[in-house]
């Protein structure tokens, strides 16, 4: 399924792991993306953060330096709808987890993202299909919604930062300049 275009993959990273990075690798192969630009969101509207802008951002390079046509920024927009306005990328292509497309509708001006970029979904077990179209009916413009597969990877930034509070390795959960950094750091020591 050729999407094409730029592709946009945005979020908090803290920190970024091997999810992210099998999630990016996949919307490049399977969206056939010219580039995909990953956006840390430097005080995301949605969430709390426990990491520093710049060093999530020196994370997620990390992370991604092994991928080719990644482009890493740090984004000072809180929401999507608002990136989007700035950026005036052409038909661009916003890279979403199964379980974001089901919570869409919570998003800030849904309709207006919509308009501004298409979504890519990345299908997965452990989110029901049922929600997922259920979801997908109820978007404000569908067709500007595609799907793609992923293999799931039993792995969640709280996962990591949980690990690290206990003193557990976290190899294998992130790549391994992450997890150097991490350590490097004195990262997520402190019990969430």
């Amino acid at each position: 399924m050729a999407v094409g275009g730029t592709g946009i993959l945005g979020g908090a990273f803290d920190p970024p792991h091997n999810g992210h990075v099998a999630l990016a690798q996949a919307a490049l192969e399977q969206l056939d993306l010219a580039r995909l630009l990953v956006l840390v969101v430097a005080d995301p509207g949605h969430k709390k953060t426990r990491t520093p802008a710049e060093i999530r951002l020196e994370l997620v390079r990390l992370a991604f330096e092994e991928v080719p046509r990644i482009e890493v920024e740090l984004d000072e927009h809180p929401r999507t709808v608002d990136s989007l306005e700035a950026r005036k990328l052409e038909d661009p292509v916003f890279v979403v987890g199964a379980d974001e497309l089901v919570d869409f509708h919570t998003w800030q001006r849904p309709e207006r993202i919509l308009e501004l970029a298409r979504l890519a979904a990345a299908t997965r077990p452990g989110v029901p299909d049922a929600r997922v179209r259920e979801a997908h009916a109820h978007l404000p413009a569908p067709d500007r919604v595609s799907f793609f597969e992923i293999q799931p990877l039993p792995v969640s930034s709280a996962l990591v930062r949980e690990r690290v509070a206990r003193g557990e390795p976290i190899e294998g959960l992130v790549p391994p300049a992450v997890a150097e950094a991490v350590r490097r750091h004195k990262l997520y020591l402190a019990a969430e």
